[in-house]
Parts: C-alpha cells; structure tokens; sequence
C-alpha cells in the first residue's frame, strides 16, 4: 500500500471516530421524571415552630370539617401537603379557602410511582409540610409507590421528628397504623374472609408508617356502610397467626365519620358514624384455609362503639366518655354481635 493509500485509511478513520464523538456529545440525557401537583397559597416554604403532632383518621365519604380544622389548627399557619396516587387537586380550596383556619399554602402532589417517590424535590416538600393528609384510593397503590422509598423515610420524619400532625381518609387512613391490610391482590369482603380466612386476598403488611399512638393496631374504613366488621376481626386474628402479635387492636371508622388522636393517646369521635375500637386476646378456635371461622365469645375480646364528641384514651385501650361495649361470636363463619 502506497503512502496516500495509508493516508486516506488514517483520515476515513478518524473521520468515524470524530462523529462517534459528535453523537454521543449531542445524545440527550434521560430526563428526570416528572410529577403532577397543585399549589395554592404562598409557595415559598414558611418555618414554623410548636407543632403539636397527632393524626386523623377518617372514614371515607363526606370529609368531616370539624375534624379537618382540627389537623389546620396542628400546623400553626404552616404549609399543608396532600398527596395522593390518583385524582386531582380538590382538597386545596377546601384545606385553603373553606375552613377558616389560615395556612400558608395547601400543595396537592400527584405521588404515583416509587421514581417519583424517590425524587429529591417531592421528599423535600413532605419534609417541609407542617401537615400532610393522605388522599383516598386504593392501598395497594401507596404500598407498591410509597414503601421502602425516600418518601416513607419522609412522612416518617414529620411523625416521630418533626411531630407534624398525619392524617388520611379511606385508603389515606388504612395506611396509618403498624399493620397494614395492603390489598395487594384486590379487596375481600366480610363473608368471604369468615369463609375462609386464609383467602390470597388477604395480603397484610407493616413496616410502612411508624406512629407510636397506632402500634400493634390495623385500621379499617367505610365500616359499617360496607359492612367490614367480620373482615377486620379476621385481619387482626390472622395478626395473632402470622405476625405473632399478642393483642391487636384494630380501629374501624364508618363513612362521614372521623377519629382525632392526639399524641398523648386521646381519640375523639367527630361526624355522623361511629368508630369502633377493637381488642383481640383470645384467638379463634378454627382459622384454617377453606374452613369457616369459629371464635367462640370471650369478654375478654372487647369491641367499643362511639360516636360524635366521644373519647376514647388508646394507650389505656378504654373509653374515656361515651361509647358501647359489645362482644361478638364466629360460628360456621356468621359473626354474631353481642
């Protein structure tokens, strides 16, 4: 090969490689996820000092105002956050406008995968709310987005560091205690969890949120309207089996119905429903797959039924005012109301 042969190869390979560089310094860069929120207010974060902590669980339905003043009034005037993982931004005039409790701002995020759920600017704007509300819609969703992610590390946070106060409605509130039904593999109604209580769909997790006030205790919601008591009882007794859990304790609210607990284990009663408070000591006698539930009476398996201005002091697990004790039974996998 002659010199300019030589030449030539060297220039159409350098040639190449000059374009290979050309291209790779113009490819663009994947874009960080985006999210959807909604502002009203001030945008600019505003420190606050003396939150007072708590949580409100709610039952699904018609939000309850008294109850939603009270979470207002535990951020002092700081930054309300509502996140959710489907709908849209119709808590932010209600929070903001309609209450007559003043805030800095009421942001709703849109928090529908775990990218978004790692993002640096979501988790900052969960740690810098004074008060965060966990929408309605299905559980499954914030288990699959949520656990295990910056944003749990966060919502954590402003329970046990931050003491901001935590509420949720529906799906928003069945996320709230240590045990979790997750509903992973879609929902289950009463009769069929009393009819086989080891059913597939009875997923159950924990190690999600971490607020002292709600240990050892699984909520429920749309109560009574969607007739869950025989479901809640066989969540907590599958509690006992599965998670070695001495005495569950389960908190069911109806709909139009809200329970505030302050931080120091005070529960009351606010709205149309009632709340049901739920103590487990003695297991069923038959909790098997495929084979109805028995669970014969025991007094010391205590059911409290309150409504409106009642209280009820959870770390005492006893009413303060108000409110009915009833007992129940499972033969052949009816439950009986005592």
């Amino acid at each position: 090969m002659n010199l300019v042969g030589k030449v030539s190869i060297v220039a159409v390979f350098l040639a190449l490689w000059a374009c290979g560089k050309d291209a790779e310094s113009q490819s663009t860069p994947t874009p960080a996820p985006a999210y959807t929120s909604w502002l009203v207010g001030d945008a600019k974060d505003v420190e606050v000092s003396n939150l007072q902590g708590g949580f409100v669980l709610a039952g699904g339905g018609t939000d309850i105002d008294e109850a939603m003043r009270w979470l207002l009034r535990r951020a002092n005037g700081g930054d309300v956050l509502v996140l959710r993982a489907s709908g849209s931004n119709g808590y932010n005039d209600y929070l903001m406008k309609e209450l007559g409790v003043t805030i800095n701002s009421c942001e709703t995020i849109l928090l529908n995968s775990k990218q978004i759920a790692a993002m640096p600017e979501v988790v900052n704007k969960i740690r810098n709310a004074e008060a965060l509300f966990i929408a309605g819609g299905d559980q499954s969703n914030y288990v699959n987005f949520w656990k295990d992610t910056p944003t749990e590390e966060a919502i954590n946070y402003l329970i046990n560091t931050k003491k901001a106060v935590v509420g949720g409605t529906s799906a928003g509130c069945a996320i709230l205690g240590e045990y979790v039904f997750s509903a992973l593999n879609e929902t289950i109604v009463s009769e069929e969890a009393l009819a086989n209580p080891l059913d597939k769909r009875i997923t159950l997790t924990n190690n999600f949120l971490q607020a002292t006030p709600l240990n050892n205790l699984l909520t429920d919601t749309h109560y009574d309207n969607r007739n869950r008591k025989g479901r809640h009882l066989v969540f907590l007794a599958r509690l006992q089996k599965d998670f070695s859990v001495v005495e569950p304790k389960g908190i069911g609210v109806d709909e139009e119905t809200a329970v505030v607990v302050s931080t120091d284990g005070t529960a009351t009663v606010f709205g149309n429903g009632k709340a049901h408070f739920i103590k487990i000591v003695v297991s069923p006698t038959v909790l098997q797959g495929n084979q109805a539930v028995e669970w014969a009476f025991s007094p010391k398996n205590t059911l409290h039924e309150l409504g409106n201005q009642q209280t009820f002091q959870l770390n005492q697990w006893q009413p303060i005012s108000g409110g009915i004790l009833r007992g129940f039974e499972v033969k052949n996998g009816v439950l009986r109301m005592q």
